[in-house]
This record gives structure tokens, sequence and C-alpha cells, in this order.
């Protein structure tokens, strides 16, 4: 009797288990968990939170203000996609990382430009003139070759998104080129002369590049952001119903109205 108590009570633990273990995984599926910039991305995953719900997921934003830790949290399964960066910026990031994060879509374009607190047209741009540029390898040549695409500079030939200011070959106004930290741009405003600030930063800094930029990136810019996830999950049902949020009518005319041309969908 003891020991077919003894079996019983064992299959019922087993069973206990088991059980919790289906439904923590349920519990998992159900939940996606996005890194993203606080603009204009997070305000966009706020937008899809409810639609979300109703296909039966519940959203959870998490905001960072760094273009590093959002790829390592993905890594290391912290989150299940990010929703910040451009896919040349990843594609660098993996090389230099040894990571394995791929693009699952294109969502949206945000312009980098050119500002300055200190001048109102490029022409006031005087001879020595500082700028600063982001200090990561891709989004610092994006930035070159925004000065060179407007004959500030000259850049070696077949350099492209690689190139840093050593690269430079031609420099009419002798300007000093300042690498900074991404964030840090929109602060050094009053210390440079100009400073190239990617559009995300920029728009955190009530800076439309459309409206305030001196100098911005040509229409046809392939830098588009992206939602980023682990490689081998593609096909997740909930990172599919993401992305169907997040390239809605809905999306759409939120940017398009919202950020005036500031952000432009690429969807």
């Amino acid at each position: 009797m003891k020991k077919s108590l003894g079996i019983l009570l064992t299959i019922i633990l087993v069973t206990s288990i088991v059980i919790t273990g289906c439904n923590s995984n349920s519990d998992n599926d159900k939940v996606i968990v996005v890194g993203a910039s606080p603009e204009p991305h997070a305000q966009m995953l706020k937008l899809i939170a409810d639609d979300l719900e109703k296909e039966g997921y519940e959203l959870k934003i998490v905001e960072f203000t760094d273009y590093v830790k959002p790829n390592l949290a993905l890594d290391e399964k912290e989150l299940d996609a990010n929703f910040f960066q451009h896919l040349p910026y990843l594609l660098e990031f993996n090389e230099k990382n040894n990571l394995d994060l791929v693009s699952l879509a294109n969502i949206h374009i945000e312009p980098m430009g050119l500002y300055s607190n200190k001048i109102s047209d490029i022409s006031e741009l005087k001879d020595g003139a500082e700028i600063a540029i982001p200090s990561d390898t891709v989004n610092g040549g994006r930035a070159l070759l925004i000065l060179e695409d407007n004959g500030l500079i000259k850049l070696k030939e077949g350099v492209e998104l690689n190139a840093t200011e050593n690269d430079i070959v031609e420099n009419p106004k002798n300007i000093t080129i300042r690498p900074l930290e991404a964030a840090q741009l929109p602060r050094s405003l009053d210390d440079v002369d100009a400073a190239v600030i990617n559009g995300n930063y920029a728009l955190q800094a009530n800076l439309n590049p459309t409206k305030d930029a001196l100098l911005i990136e040509k229409s046809n810019s392939p830098f588009a952001n992206i939602v980023a996830i682990r490689k081998g999950e593609e096909n997740s049902p909930k990172l599919q119903a993401l992305v169907k949020a997040l390239q809605s009518d809905e999306v759409r005319a939120f940017i398009e109205e919202k950020y005036n041309g500031g952000v432009i969908p690429s969807f």
C-alpha cells in the first residue's frame, strides 16, 4: 500500500512539473520583450501594444539610450527583439562581437542631418570649423559621406561607410572632425560649430531633420531601421505578429503625422 502511494505521489509530482513547465513556456510565447531607443522606436511600440494584446500577446518595452547594450541583451536572450538600428550597423556589430543577429523587417528611415547652434546656413561655416560626428564606424562613415555629398570634404576612393577622418583627402575649409558617442552629439552643439546627428537622437533633442538640419541625407538612404532578432527565430509567431503590427497602416499614419518628414516609413 505504501509502495503504491509512493508511486502515485511521484506520478503526481512529475505531472505537476511537466504542466508547470508547459505553462511557463506557453506564457513566454505570449510575451514579447523588445529593446528600443526612446524616440521614435519606443513611441511606435507603445502605439501597437493594444493591437498585440488583441492578438493575445503582451508587449514589454525596454528602453536603451545607447547603441551597444540592445544587441548584447538580445544575444543573451534578455530580449526577444530590438528596434533601434539600421542593417549596416547590425552587420558591423555582428562581425566585431561575433554575434549572429539578423534583420526581420524594415520599418522606417531616420534621415541623418548636420545641425548647428552657431550658424543658420551652411554658407556661414568658417574656415577651421569643428564638426562632431558619431564615433562608431558605420555612422561615422555615413556622416562623412553627407559632408562629402555637399562638397565640404573629399574622401579616399572606395572607403564608403568605413570612412574615418583619416580618409579625408581634400578639406578646403580645414574642418576639424571630432568623433563623439552618438548619444552625446545633441549636447555637443554648444561646443562645436556643427554636428552630424542620428535621427533618433535629433528627435529626442526636439530637432526635426527636414526643418532644422543645415544638410540632410539623400532621400535614397539605405539606412532603414530594422527589427533585429536572433538567427533561426524568423518564423516565430510572436515576432511575426510584432512585425505585422509595426508595418500597419496605423503606424504609417502615425509616422507621417507626428514626425512630418523627420521619420519616413520604409514598408
